[in-house]
């Protein structure tokens, strides 16, 4: 009886034993999948996303959309039977979907590792279903891209640039262009000097100037206030009366039926007159030389 009892109480510490390690285990392993980030109890959708490095990838590294984690990783896989393929598991949460041509691209961060971003095609309705395999892209392929297409055409442009650095140099270090910087300078010089001036013309001269102007303007308007008040009408007729009177006195001039006209217009008479006066001039010179000639004087 006593034998019974202590195989019992035997038999019970081990399967509490037994019991508190499975339940430490589970704690254990729940603990450091917790600690990884992996939730046990959350349902996941699972992808496979192929890339050719994985440098800086590990278990449990983080799966990002937009900047919101969405996902792990679950696992890396080399493919042996080929080269640059590694497939990578990542768990996904239960209502993320991935449309048909999206691809992840592999971002290495200071203090997390590496880091996998979704970038989604956004353009179309149709997703893919658990298990697909996604494209993946790392920053290694874009360095090999610049090797293999920026680079080329960088040494191409290295003797034009040569060339051109060249160029400047002969342009920067030609006498003509100190030459064009002193004629620069003199001529800032110079407008600086004109601006001076008409600056001073503006403060000095102008004021008297539009003193001027405003005192001509004023002297046009009295001007045209008189005129305003003068009978224009009856001096025009006077003046239409003068311009008559002196048309008519000119026509009288050019015609032949008066003394003045034949005067003015007919030559014999001219030369008749021309002739008399001619005349008298001699008698007088003669009168002068002979004047007995001309007088008598009789004394009684």
């Amino acid at each position: 009886m006593l034998n019974t009892i202590n195989m019992k109480a035997k038999f019970t510490k081990e399967m509490v034993i037994g019991i508190v390690t499975i339940i430490s285990l589970t704690l254990l392993y729940m603990g450091f999948n917790y600690l990884k980030g992996i939730n046990l109890f959350k349902s996941v959708n699972y992808y496979y996303v192929s890339c050719a490095n994985v440098k800086d990838v590990v278990v449990s590294s983080p799966v990002f959309v937009e900047g919101f984690k969405v996902g792990l990783v679950h696992s890396i896989d080399y493919d042996y039977s080929t080269t640059n393929k590694i497939t990578i598991e990542i768990h996904l949460d239960k209502g993320m979907k991935i449309n048909k041509g999206s691809y992840i691209s592999l971002e290495k961060t200071l203090l997390s590792g590496a880091e996998l971003h979704f970038h989604l095609n956004t353009y179309v309705d149709e997703y893919l279903k658990p298990g697909a395999t996604i494209e993946g892209r790392s920053q290694n392929d874009m360095m090999a891209t610049v090797q293999t297409q920026l680079l080329p055409q960088l040494t191409d442009m290295l003797p034009k640039l040569d060339s051109i650095l060249c160029g400047l140099q002969t342009l920067v270090t030609h006498p003509a262009l100190s030459q064009s910087l002193v004629h620069i300078e003199q001529t800032t010089a110079n407008l600086e000097g004109s601006s001076r001036r008409l600056n001073r013309l503006l403060e000095q001269d102008v004021p008297v100037i539009t003193g001027n102007l405003k005192t001509t303007t004023d002297n046009f308007a009295d001007l045209s206030e008189q005129m305003k008040r003068m009978n224009l009408s009856e001096s025009v007729n006077m003046l239409n009366i003068t311009l008559g009177n002196l048309n008519r006195t000119t026509t009288r001039l050019n015609a032949t039926d008066n003394s003045l006209g034949l005067l003015l217009n007919d030559t014999v008479l001219y030369d008749n007159i021309n002739q008399t006066i001619n005349n008298a001039s001699d008698l007088i010179i003669d009168f002068q030389k002979h004047p007995k000639k001309y007088i008598h004087l009789s004394i009684f």
